[in-house]
């Protein structure tokens, strides 16, 4: 079921996103759930092939078991 939300722009973000939505020929709406899906997609989940070239590196895989090791036993300090 779709939920609405209520979303705060700035004029200038608005025009722009009503353009661009107003040249595909879809609501402002769906323009936007679009534009945000892509963009997870792209820069926070890693495809089938990255995670094989990861999955693929030994140094890496290597250093991200010491990592979550180091983490769980409390090693180390945050770094923001």
């Amino acid at each position: 079921m779709s939920k609405t939300i209520t979303l705060r722009l700035s004029e200038e973000n608005y025009k722009v996103f009503r353009t661009l939505a107003d040249r595909d020929n879809r609501p402002i709406s769906n323009f936007i759930e679009t534009a945000v899906k892509r963009f997870i997609e792209h820069n926070v989940f890693v495809d089938e092939f990255e995670m094989e070239e990861i999955l693929n590196n030994v140094e890496l895989t290597k250093s991200l078991k010491r990592g979550i090791s180091d983490m769980k036993s409390k090693k180390g300090r945050l770094v923001e």
